[in-house]
């Protein structure tokens, strides 16, 4: 496993283990498990995943030390305030079983966001938070925050793809100091990933999977990425990808496939906003 030190000095794994969209709570919790004993440290979940309570089972079943490990979750939408954060907060650490988490991110930049980032600047002096962070946040809005708030952001988590590299939301991410985490390293299986003939091509050139190659092109960009998968067999090939290297080549011509356009929602557009707020 690679290692990447945030803002505040602590260190988060490179590659993790994303549980979105797993709604069959046996199948989360054992997947969890699986992950944690195939190597993952890192696990990322949300509250409105619906699925904190298997991912605690699941990190509890796996026998590894806590200290060990690096969970994060979301706060959402509907909670967001200064004092709603707080109760989500504990909800949260209850239904995963949890003292403390390592990383807590504002799941949508929308609603009392201010009053959730004082309540959780709150928390992470009380030492309950080891990072504290956000999700989804375009680079005026970030800027925004890093501006006219105590505490930088550690981490904004974006949708980042071969298809959706956020090239210059990247660079912005690195020019202050905040790490870039992805989510949907494979662009939810749309625009057919797994059969691009480029990434196939560079993919039979190491002896690895197209899904082994978005993952070490992504880490060696020093975006943090937390695919998911419910197989065994794709959980320990996922992790898989410390034993190779992309050259220059290979990250030049995966970077002309980017067409800069989501798979998934446009945050900037109102009636995206209106959908987020109604679910």
């Amino acid at each position: 496993m690679e290692y990447i030190k945030l803002n505040n000095g602590v260190t988060m794994p490179m590659l993790g283990f994303g549980v979105y969209q797993m709604n069959d709570l046996a199948e989360c919790e054992k997947s969890v498990t699986d992950a944690i004993q195939a190597g993952y440290r890192l696990i990322d979940t949300a509250s409105k995943y619906g699925n904190e309570e298997a991912v605690g089972k699941g990190i509890k079943n796996s026998g590894v030390a806590r200290e060990e490990l690096f969970i994060t979750t979301k706060l959402w939408l509907q909670d967001a305030g200064y004092e709603h954060t707080k109760k989500a907060f504990e909800l949260s650490l209850k239904n995963l079983g949890l003292d403390y988490l390592d990383l807590y991110l504002i799941h949508q930049p929308f609603n009392d966001v201010y009053g959730s980032w004082r309540a959780m600047e709150a928390l992470y002096k009380e030492g309950k938070i080891r990072a504290i962070g956000v999700s989804n946040f375009r680079p005026d809005r970030l800027m925004d925050f890093i501006l006219y708030n105590e505490i930088k952001p550690a981490v904004n988590q974006i949708e980042t793809h071969p298809f959706n590299q956020q090239i210059e939301n990247n660079q912005f991410l690195t020019d202050n100091d905040i790490l870039h985490q992805s989510w949907s390293p494979f662009g939810q299986g749309k625009l057919n990933v797994f059969e691009n003939e480029l990434l196939n091509n560079i993919a039979k050139k190491h002896n690895k999977s197209v899904a082994q190659v978005v993952l070490r092109w992504m880490i060696q960009r020093g975006i943090v990425v937390i695919p998911k998968s419910v197989h065994l067999k794709r959980i320990k090939e996922n992790i898989n990808v410390f034993d190779f290297k992309l050259d220059d080549t290979d990250m030049k011509d995966i970077k002309s496939i980017d067409t800069g356009k989501s798979t998934f929602k446009n945050h900037t557009d109102p009636e995206v906003v209106k959908w987020f707020s109604e679910l």
